[in-house]
C-alpha cells in the first residue's frame, strides 16, 4: 500500500517530485485539504488556498518545461505569523496587528520563496513570540496533537502542530528562549535553533534582538537540513547578519565521521552530559527517556563526557530580565500612530497611547513590558540590566569551557511532558520550564530537539543538542545517523486520520 502524502517528508515528498510520481498541485491540494479538516487544532491563522495552488501549478509548469529545479521547489510550507509576508496577513498573534499586510516579505520568507516552496498560510503562536504554551495568542490556542487538551509548548506551537499533526511536512518557527526546541519536544518532531546571526533576522516581529533567531521545523534532521539550507546566508538588510560560509548541510549529515564504521556511524564523537541538566525538577518519565537516548548514542560509537555548565539555573534570571527589556524598546513602536490597532476613543496623544496599549497589547506582552521598563529604568539599569549582561557572558564561557573536552552537549529539553491547556496560571513557574534552553539561547549557540522516546500518558520527549559556533552541520549529522538507528520520530499522533 502506498504512503499517503501526508505522511511523506520534506525529503520524500521532494524525491516524489522529482521522480514525476506527484506533482506539486496535488501536494498543495492534499495538505490544504488536511488543514481544513484539522481546524480542531488553532494551528493556521490564515490560509492561502488561491496563492498556494498558483504558486504549486507554476513549480508544476517549471519542472515541464525543464527549468532547473532545487529540493524544495513545489513543497508546501507554512510560517510562523512572526514573519511578515507580502500579500498575506501578519499579526504576531495579536490584536495589536491584527488586519496587517507588510508591503515586503521577511528575508527567510523570500529565501524559500525563491528555492520554490509553496506557502500554504501563516501559523498562530504566543503573542508577540512571548510564552512557551501556544496560550497567549489573541486568536485561540493551539492543541498538541497527540493530546488535544493539552498544550503543544510555545512560542512556535502551531508550527510544531503542523508538522505533528501531518497538515505540512516542514514549517518555519523562531527561539528568543527555546520557541522552537520545546515545542518540537512537546510534539515529537525535530527542530533546530541555529547559530545566532545564521540566518537573517529582517522582517521577522522583534521580541529580543539579541537572542531571537529563524529555524526550521520537520520530521526529520535530513528536513530541517533541506530547510535550513535555503533560510541561511548573509543579508545586507539586517546589521546582526553574519558572514560566515554556509555548508552544504545535506552533504555533511550523509558524509560519514572518519572513525565511523557501519555498526558505529558516531565512533570518536565526544557527548558532553552536563550534571545541572539532570537533577531536581526533571521529570522521572523525562529523565529515562533521555539517558536512554544517551545509551543509544553510546551504542553508535559516541563517548559520554560528564560536565558542567554550572551557571544553568542562573539563565532565567538573566534571560527574564534581558528578553523583557529589549522587548520593552522594540514594542514602543506599536502606539497606533503608524499602523496596527488604534483605540477608538481618547483625549489627547498620550491617552491614545495609553488605550491603543490597552486594548492591543494581551497580559503576558504587557507584563514583560513592565518587567523590561523596569529594569531599564533609572537607578536599576546598573544593578539589573548590566548584571544580567555580564552574567551572561560568563554563562556562554561556561559553554567554551564545556567544549573543550566534548563536540555536542546533550540533555532533556524540557524538564517535563506537555502539561494540560490552562493548567498553569503562575508565570513564574511557567518560565521555569525554559531553564534547559535559555542557556544556548543566551550564549547564541546552535540547539536542536530531536524525538527520543515518550513519557507519561503516551507525550513525546526530546532530546536537545547543543553544538558550538557555527556547528548545524554536526548538530543535524548525530540527529540524522540518530534518527537512521531509531523510529522516534517516524510515530505519529494515532488520533489524527
Amino acid at each position: 500500500m502506498s504512503t499517503a502524502l501526508h505522511d511523506l517528508t520534506l525529503a520524500e515528498q521532494s524525491q516524489q517530485l522529482a521522480s514525476g510520481q506527484t506533482t506539486s498541485v496535488a501536494l498543495t491540494q492534499h495538505a490544504l485539504d488536511r488543514i481544513a479538516a484539522h481546524t480542531e487544532l488553532g494551528a493556521f491563522l490564515h490560509v492561502d488556498a488561491a496563492g498556494a495552488l498558483a504558486a504549486a501549478a507554476a513549480s508544476d509548469a517549471r519542472r515541464a518545461v525543464g527549468q532547473p529545479f532545487g529540493p524544495l521547489d513545489g513543497v508546501p510550507i507554512a510560517h510562523k505569523d512572526i514573519f511578515v509576508t507580502h500579500g498575506l496577513p501578519t499579526t504576531a498573534a495579536s490584536k495589536m496587528l491584527k488586519g496587517y499586510q507588510s508591503p515586503f516579505d521577511a528575508t527567510v520568507v523570500a529565501q524559500l520563496k525563491a528555492a520554490g516552496a509553496v506557502t500554504v498560510g501563516k501559523l498562530n503562536c504566543d503573542e508577540f513570540a512571548m510564552g512557551g504554551a501556544n496560550e497567549n495568542s489573541a486568536y485561540g490556542v493551539a492543541r498538541n496533537p497527540w493530546d488535544t487538551n493539552r498544550i503543544p509548548g510555545g512560542s512556535s506551537g502551531a508550527s510544531a502542530v503542523a508538522v505533528s499533526a501531518r497538515l505540512v511536512a516542514a514549517t518555519t518557527g523562531t527561539d528568543t528562549g527555546g520557541s522552537i526546541r520545546q515545542p518540537a519536544a512537546l510534539t515529537g518532531i525535530t527542530g533546530i535553533k541555529p547559530t545566532y546571526g545564521r540566518c537573517s533576522r529582517y522582517g521577522m516581529i522583534a521580541f529580543a534582538s539579541s537572542l531571537d533567531q529563524a529555524g526550521p521545523m520537520a520530521r526529520t534532521a535530513e528536513d530541517c537540513a533541506m530547510l535550513l539550507q535555503a533560510m541561511s546566508g548573509f543579508d545586507q538588510c539586517d546589521a546582526t547578519s553574519a558572514q560566515e560560509p554556509v555548508p552544504d548541510f545535506m552533504a555533511v549529515i550523509n558524509t560519514p565521521r572518519a572513525e565511523a564504521t557501519t555498526a558505529q556511524p558516531l565512533k570518536g564523537l565526544r557527548v558532553g552530559v552536563p550534571k545541572e541538566f539532570f537533577g531536581e525538577g526533571v521529570s522521572a518519565d523525562v529523565l529515562a527517556a533521555t539517558r536512554a537516548a544517551l545509551a543509544q548514542l553510546e551504542t553508535m560509537g559516541a563517548t559520554l563526557v560528564n560536565i558542567s555548565l554550572p551557571r544553568t539555573e542562573l539563565s532565567i534570571p538573566v534571560y527574564y530580565i534581558i528578553a523583557p527589556a529589549e522587548a520593552s524598546s522594540n514594542l514602543s513602536r506599536f502606539d497606533g500612530v503608524k499602523f496596527g490597532h488604534r483605540a477608538a476613543k481618547y483625549g489627547d496623544l498620550n491617552d491614545m497611547y495609553r488605550k491603543t496599549r490597552a486594548e492591543g497589547f494581551g497580559a503576558e506582552v504587557k507584563r514583560r513590558i513592565m518587567i523590561g521598563t523596569y529594569v531599564l529604568s533609572h537607578g536599576y539599569y546598573d544593578a539589573y540590566y548590566l548584571q544580567a549582561q555580564k552574567l551572561r557572558r560568563m554563562i556562554a564561557d561556561d559553554f567554551q569551557a564545556a567544549f573543550k573536552v566534548c563536540d555536542v552537549i546533550a540533555g532533556p529539553v524540557s524538564p517535563s511532558v506537555a502539561r494540560p491547556i490552562g493548567s498553569q496560571t503562575d508565570p513564574v513557574a511557567e518560565y521555569l520550564a525554559d531553564i534547559f534552553t535559555l542557556p544556548a539561547s543566551l550564549a547564541g549557540l546552535p540547539g536542536m530537539s530531536v524525538p527520543c522516546g515518550f513519557g507519561e500518558h503516551g507525550l513525546p520527549v526530546g532530546l536537545q543538542l547543543i553544538g558550538n559556533y557555527w556547528q548545524e552541520a554536526g548538530l543535524l549529522h548525530t540527529a540524522h545517523a540518530f534518527q537512521q538507528a531509531t523510529d522516534w520520530h517516524q510515530r505519529r499522533p494515532t488520533s489524527l486520520s
